[in-house]
């Protein structure tokens, strides 16, 4: 199996996130680094994928910064969607081209993988067809639990899944999620009706991660990380 470095980046801005990625989707494809697995919590922030309609954003740009939510439009595919605390958000960046070239099967890969997690905590998730995410609930009035917007360039990943733990779901009011109005967002907290910590949901979904993908995943700090990037960067050539 071939390894995937996880780090987990803490809360840390979208900006500053999305930035990060580049310069690991950059090494990746020069095969530089391994398959990277970040994990992270933004600050309230709201981000409209390429295929969005800023329509779906409800709240005005006042009532943004008077609630303290930036707000993006990204190179992700997806709707719109709103990224806090409590909420795990991960960003894989993965080499498809040495697993499978397969978009589709990346996709539903991912929700495979939040649906096997989901499933320890108790809770029985699934997809629904033609809505990207996992959901739970009757069916009629699904719930969302989480997420999925990605890039691809050359066959390595980018961008990802947000999958909600503690996020305080009154956000989703600024927004109509992932452009679908009769369908509510809801979080592990909400369904098991207890306290839920992030670190009890990111090893579930680290491991099955691994397993859908067939990767050994390694933790490391996100200092080698910023190791590896530099010595990488640095090697290259100086454009005149």
């Amino acid at each position: 199996m071939s390894g995937c470095l996880q780090i987990d980046l803490g809360l840390i801005g979208y900006a500053e996130a999305w930035e990060l990625q580049k310069r690991v989707v950059a090494a990746r494809k020069a095969g530089a680094i391994e398959d990277v697995l970040l994990f992270c919590e933004h600050p309230h922030v709201i981000t409209l994928g390429r295929s969005g309609k800023r329509r779906n954003l409800l709240a005005s740009e006042s009532v943004l910064r008077q609630k303290g939510v930036e707000y993006f439009e990204t190179t992700r595919g997806g709707d719109i969607t709103y990224h806090g605390p409590g909420q795990i958000v991960g960003y894989p960046i993965l080499n498809l081209g040495a697993i499978r070239r397969d978009v589709v099967w990346y996709v539903r890969s991912l929700e495979d993988a939040m649906i096997r997690a989901t499933a320890e905590l108790g809770i029985d998730a699934r997809r629904e067809a033609g809505k990207t995410g996992i959901w739970v609930g009757e069916t009629g009035v699904e719930e969302k639990l989480a997420a999925i917007g990605v890039h691809i360039s050359r066959w390595v990943t980018s961008h990802g899944f947000a999958y909600n733990v503690a996020t305080d779901l009154r956000y989703f009011e600024l927004i109509v999620p992932c452009g679908i109005a009769e369908r509510k967002a809801t979080s592990l907290e909400k369904l098991l009706a207890r306290n839920v910590s992030l670190s009890e949901s990111k090893p579930l979904l680290a491991k099955h991660l691994g397993e859908v993908f067939g990767l050994t995943v390694r933790t490391v700090q996100r200092d080698e990380l910023f190791e590896r990037l530099e010595v990488f960067e640095q090697a290259l050539p100086v454009s005149a």
